[in-house]
């Protein structure tokens, strides 16, 4: 059983170019946000066309 007052991460957050999980985040509800890697490939754009034409 988890201690009162602390809180669980239902959060993820996911690259939306590769799919690679990116971290997790506190939200009351299980929820998936789409951010950027660190990647080279897709922080410099050359996949950002890709997942728009997917």
């Amino acid at each position: 059983m988890k201690p009162i007052g602390q809180s669980v991460k239902l959060g993820l957050i996911v690259c939306q170019y590769c799919g690679r999980w990116i971290d997790e985040v506190e939200t009351e509800k299980v929820t998936v946000l789409y951010g950027c890697c660190r990647e080279e490939t897709c922080s410099n754009g050359s996949r950002q066309g890709e997942a728009e034409n997917d």
